[in-house]
């Protein structure tokens, strides 16, 4: 290994070491922003607990309050009633009064000789003393009457002023249940701004976790484009020395593809076949102009090793106008994998290839506009989603 091969090598382990520091960086990042998301639950928990305590006595009061209005409402159909029962026994009262004071003053006033008239008019002694007795009856009947009229004036004023004092206890305790109620609704307004706060608190965690997650990623892919890079620039440097070795020899040489490990990511029915690349172009209709893309691009730098998405027998290794140096690979039970745009291709067709076996490196040839795989996995000949087999 000559001296550029080494600085090749090491400058690439230095690269890589590197960006794992990153990622251990944004690692810690993440954990502190997912404490964070976990004590803010909590504590939004612990509010919407308390919310819910809240609303529980809330609606205790609420219905204390419903209770102690119909009670008020009832208790003023009682005062209305004794209120008009009392001015009936008023009335009652007066008319006795009146009608008695008449017939005393008809009586004493303006005819005591009518009354000695009557009296004088008996035919014997008997029948004087039962007009006597007659008259006399007639003023203590009055007087009964009255005295009774009275008693049930009475007897009302102080139902009434029981159910007034009644109905002005349960308004004490209606106002004291609306006091309550306020301070509730009060309590209930600071906890849901409390709980608004925290929610916001939470979404914006959130966005700044996803967005570590998103950097942290772009870090991971970024380190594996690195290494990928740097591995395949090593092992053209080191083919690039045994064809000068094999040239200084004076022997003929002939290629000898690079040596890369099997790499297998995931555990779905297929592997990515570039895990060291990015998602530039998903499977099924383009935004930017409306057609359907049969595969998924996997973008990386030109020379990144691609890798059989699963288990198959090599059915083409070469090119196409299109897709430039391509490798197709029946994959068993209907599937068909091709793999295009290669700078350079690692199997050649009727070989035998197992899952994360390298096949090709990346390249830019073809209908390509950029160094990325374009890998489309079909069933029974029609394309699909290739994500959805990872």
């Amino acid at each position: 290994m000559n001296k550029r091969t080494k600085r090749i090598l090491s400058g690439g382990l230095i690269f890589v070491m590197s960006f794992g520091m990153v990622i251990n960086v944004n690692a810690t990042t993440i954990d502190e922003a997912q404490q964070k998301a976990d004590a803010l639950e909590q504590q939004k928990s612990t509010a919407e607990a308390e919310k819910n305590s809240l609303n529980t006595q809330l609606n205790t009061i609420l219905g204390e309050m419903e209770d102690a209005q119909t009670k008020l409402a009832d208790k003023q159909t009682e005062i209305e009633e004794a209120e008009e029962a009392l001015v009936q026994a008023k009335v009652e009262e007066n008319t006795q009064y009146q009608s008695m004071k008449k017939r005393i003053k008809y009586m004493y006033e303006n005819g005591n000789s009518q009354v000695i008239e009557l009296l004088m008019e008996s035919e014997n002694i008997g029948e004087f003393l039962n007009k006597a007795e007659y008259i006399s009856q007639i003023s203590e009947y009055d007087r009964d009457m009255l005295d009774e009229f009275q008693a049930v004036v009475k007897e009302v004023e102080a139902e009434e002023a029981a159910l007034q004092t009644e109905y002005e206890e349960l308004e004490v305790l209606r106002d004291d249940l609306l006091v309550k109620q306020s301070n509730l609704e009060s309590l209930l307004s600071e906890k849901n701004l409390q709980i608004s706060d925290l929610e916001k608190q939470i979404g914006d965690n959130a966005a700044l976790l996803q967005d570590l997650i998103a950097q942290a990623e772009a870090e991971r892919l970024k380190q594996e484009q690195a290494a990928a890079a740097a591995a395949a620039a090593a092992q053209q440097a080191a083919q690039q020395q045994a064809a000068q070795n094999s040239g200084n020899s004076g022997g003929g040489s002939s290629y000898v593809p690079p040596v890369i490990d099997n790499v297998v990511s995931g555990n779905g029915q297929f592997t990515n076949p570039c895990p060291a690349g990015y998602v530039s172009s998903t499977f099924g209709y383009r935004d930017f102009d409306s057609s359907f893309h049969k595969g998924l691009d996997l973008a990386a730098p030109e020379g990144t090793p691609t890798y059989a998405a699963a288990d198959g027998v090599v059915l083409i290794a070469g090119w196409s106008d299109s897709a430039g140096n391509w490798i197709v690979i029946d994959h068993g039970n209907g599937f068909v994998g091709k793999y295009m745009h290669h700078s350079g291709l690692l199997v050649s067709a009727g070989q035998t290839v197992t899952k994360g076996q390298p096949i090709g490196l990346v390249g830019n040839t073809g209908n390509s506009f950029g160094a990325h795989l374009h890998f489309q996995l079909e069933l029974n000949g029609a394309p699909v989603d290739p994500q959805a087999y990872f």
